[in-house]
């Protein structure tokens, strides 16, 4: 089988430590031994010492650490439920989750210490538990494999120079173009290499390389390991963590004043009073500008919201009646004629025993397809599925679609760095506000953005400056 060759092959992976140490050292959580439901409590008081506003990883993770220092906390939440981005649905007969679904490196990372703690279990993945196909449909045999991850490397040495010696940042895609105009290559060498460009950019940062920036694309780190799941669902972290908060659930933030005084955020179930408040809204709703802040934000916090980039990954996962693939396979890679279009899957047959695929969608590519209907998007996958697999495959009995650029308490997944702006702008996002205001999100993490752990050490360092 061949090997997926992404980002992490090829860039230098530093030495992480410090961060995830602090956040075991807070001793938020115990061990549960078993899977457990949020507990959300209904309590009436609108007052307290510090309003968290958001129930997603960040916002549990700065409410556990406040209370584990006894500070009174009230959690508001707009959605139904906990987990923000953290998602896992269950409408198909089994858990699949939405939103994340890895801990990115387990070696040192704060989920992993938490799965442990909570007794839930992970698998780990196999990116060399793969199978290719060209766009005729054929099976990419194993030495054309190691030619384009062979090219893809020289190119991307190119690349990697320009970021070093470039005066001026650009566009990802203009140093890609620049460093490909050196190569004589055939349309199927092309093809082939910007299938690995979306591999390593949209389905890693939500974002198209002609909307990263060369500069700070890849600025962030990474924790070594295994890249592991959760078969019963993410949501056992978040589910773990919501224990014995004060969560109220479905009330929307309006506004936020801030003062000397403290914090008055008005919302859809009155106006509720603290001292201080941790905003943990998504960058894309932070762009959206639907909540407003009186009085505005800081200039270098504007700036910073308006610089950074929403990206997107979306999940399109089908339910067959049997499957029809090697269950013993766990990725399938399609490089069809149209880039980034059903090119990436996932089975969940070596993981759950399900007949179960689930296809990645990033970037433009996501967006386009969150706006069409289930029927259409079912239509297309089925075009790719028979494109590898034969005209005699069944249809499936199921889908779901994640759809979080439309959703209006994200609008998108998670964040990335546009040209010109820089992992400077996510330490801006994260500064308080005249000792009143405190803010985490993964968007927030310079070090970690784009996942759950940077969202959850985030919540704990917004927690660990107010305490």
């Amino acid at each position: 089988m061949k090997k997926k060759f992404t980002r992490r092959d090829f860039l230098k992976v530093a030495s992480i430590g410090t961060a995830s140490a602090l956040a075991m050292a807070c001793g938020l959580v115990t061990p549960t031994g078993e899977e457990e439901e949020a507990v959300v409590t209904n309590k009436t008081s609108t007052k307290t010492e510090v309003l968290v506003l958001g129930a997603g990883i960040s916002g549990l993770a700065a409410a556990r650490t406040l209370m584990g220092d006894d500070w009174d906390v009230i959690v508001l939440e707009a959605r139904d439920r906990v987990g923000g981005r953290i998602w896992t649905d269950t409408t198909l007969g089994v858990p699949l989750d939405m939103g994340a679904s890895w801990i990115h490196g387990e070696s040192g990372n704060p989920i992993t210490e938490l799965a442990k703690q909570f007794g839930v279990k992970t698998t780990p993945t196999d990116d060399e538990n793969a199978i290719v196909f060209k766009a005729d449909g054929s099976e990419m045999s194993d030495v054309e494999w190691a030619k384009l991850e062979t090219l893809f490397e020289e190119v991307y040495a190119e690349v990697e120079a320009m970021q070093e010696d470039t005066d001026d940042d650009m566009p990802l895609q203009t140093a890609f173009d620049t460093a490909l105009a050196e190569f004589d290559l055939s349309a199927d060498q092309l093809r082939q290499l910007n299938y690995y460009a979306y591999l390593a950019t949209a389905l890693e940062y939500g974002a198209d390389p002609k909307d990263l920036s060369l500069w700070e694309w890849d600025q962030d780190e990474e924790f070594g390991g295994n890249e592991v799941i959760f078969p019963g669902g993410y949501n056992q972290i978040t589910n773990g963590l919501a224990q014995g908060l004060d969560i109220r659930l479905g009330i929307e933030v309006k506004a936020i004043r801030y003062g000397n005084d403290g914090v008055e955020v008005e919302t859809s179930a009155g106006v509720f009073m603290a001292e201080k408040a941790v905003v943990t809204f998504p960058l894309g709703v932070l762009k959206q500008g639907v909540i407003k802040f009186e009085p505005p934000l800081p200039s270098s916090k504007r700036d910073a919201i308006s610089r950074l980039g929403m990206g997107l990954l979306s999940k399109v996962y089908l339910k067959f009646p049997e499957a029809f693939w090697d269950e013993d396979v766990e990725t399938i890679s399609y490089i069809g004629d149209r880039l980034g279009e059903w090119c990436d899957w996932l089975s969940f047959a070596p993981f759950t025993g399900e007949p179960i695929l689930m296809a990645f969608h990033g970037g433009d590519k996501g967006v386009a397809l969150e706006k069409l209907s289930d029927a259409e998007i079912s239509a297309e996958a089925m075009k790719a599925l028979r494109a590898m697999f034969g005209d005699d495959i069944p249809e499936p009995v199921g889908m779901l679609v994640s759809r979080w650029s439309r959703d209006p308490y994200s609008f998108g997944a998670y964040s990335y760095i546009p040209p010109f702006a820089s992992g400077e702008d996510h330490e801006a996002l994260f500064e308080p506000v005249d000792g009143v205001l405190y803010f985490a999100g993964e968007a927030t993490s310079r070090q970690y953005p784009s996942t759950v752990h940077g969202a959850y050490l985030s919540g704990v360092a917004a927690a660990e400056e107010i305490i």
